[in-house]
C-alpha cells in the first residue's frame, strides 16, 4: 500500500496544481494490471488514503500524502546511506532501497540519514521530504530544452536504468555537477556538452532523462 501512495504522490508531485491522476498511469508505473489498480485504489479509498472520482482518477488525500511522504523519505535517506557510506553506485541503489525500506525502522532512517551527512537530495538528485512531511518543491528544467552556452547544475536524473545511470556515470553526469550546452545537433540530434571542463557528447534520447537548474535554484532544496 505504502509503495503505491508513493507511486501516486510522485505522478501527483510533477502535475500543476496537484491536479487528479490517472489509474491507468498509477498502473504503468507500478507494472502492474489495470484490475490490480483498481482493487487497491479501491482499498486506499476505504482507509481514507486517497479520494477517487470517477473519469478524474485519484488524489491523495491528507492522511495519503503524510504516508507517501513517510516512504519517500526513508527510501531516498536509504539510496543516499549505500552510495554516501556504503559506497554503491548510483545504478544500484533503487531497486535495494526498495527491498530495505519498508523494514527500516524511523530510528534506523534517523540514524542512516546523520551518517550520509543530512543530504537534501536522494542519487538521482529527487528532494527528500522532511521529517515533518514537508516536500521541497524542486525548479528544473530537461537539457534539451536550455539554452546553448549558458552553465547549470544536473539537478536530477529521471531514469533508474542501470546501463544509462552508469553511462552518466563515466561522463561525470551527476546531481551537483556544473555543465553547459555547448551545441545542439538539428533533427534530434546529438549534444556537446562540457562537463566539468571536459567535452562529451550524449545522444537526444539519453538527454531528455537529464534535468537542469542555477545553482541558487539547486541549492533551494
Amino acid at each position: 500500500m505504502q509503495e503505491y501512495l508513493a507511486e501516486a504522490y510522485r505522478l501527483q508531485y510533477y502535475q500543476p496544481d496537484d491536479q487528479y491522476i490517472s489509474t491507468s498511469a498509477l498502473a504503468d508505473v507500478m507494472h502492474v494490471s489495470a484490475p490490480a489498480v483498481t482493487r487497491m485504489v479501491q482499498r486506499l479509498k476505504e482507509a481514507d488514503y486517497l479520494d477517487h472520482q470517477p473519469y478524474r482518477g485519484i488524489k491523495l488525500t491528507e492522511k495519503g500524502e503524510l504516508e507517501a511522504l513517510a516512504y519517500i523519505r526513508t527510501h531516498r535517506i536509504v539510496e543516499r546511506f549505500l552510495v554516501d557510506v556504503m559506497g554503491f553506485g548510483w545504478h544500484q541503489v533503487h531497486d535495494l532501497a526498495d527491498e530495505i525500506g519498508p523494514v527500516v525502522s524511523e530510528r534506523v532512517t534517523e540514524r542512516m540519514n546523520e551518517m550520509a551527512k543530512y543530504p537534501r537530495r536522494c542519487a538521482h538528485g529527487e528532494p527528500i521530504p522532511h521529517a515533518d512531511g514537508y516536500m521541497p518543491r524542486v525548479v528544473d528544467y530537461l537539457l534539451t530544452d536550455v539554452k546553448i552556452g549558458e552553465t547549470y547544475v544536473v539537478s536530477r536524473a529521471n531514469t533508474h536504468d542501470e546501463d544509462k545511470l552508469v553511462y552518466l556515470d563515466t561522463l561525470g553526469i551527476k546531481p551537483g555537477v556544473h555543465m553547459t550546452l555547448i551545441e545542439r545537433a538539428p533533427f534530434n540530434g546529438p549534444l556537446h556538452l562540457e562537463v566539468n571542463g571536459k567535452s562529451c557528447f550524449i545522444g537526444h534520447e539519453l538527454s531528455t532523462v537529464i534535468r537542469v537548474c542555477s545553482q541558487d535554484e539547486f541549492e533551494l532544496v
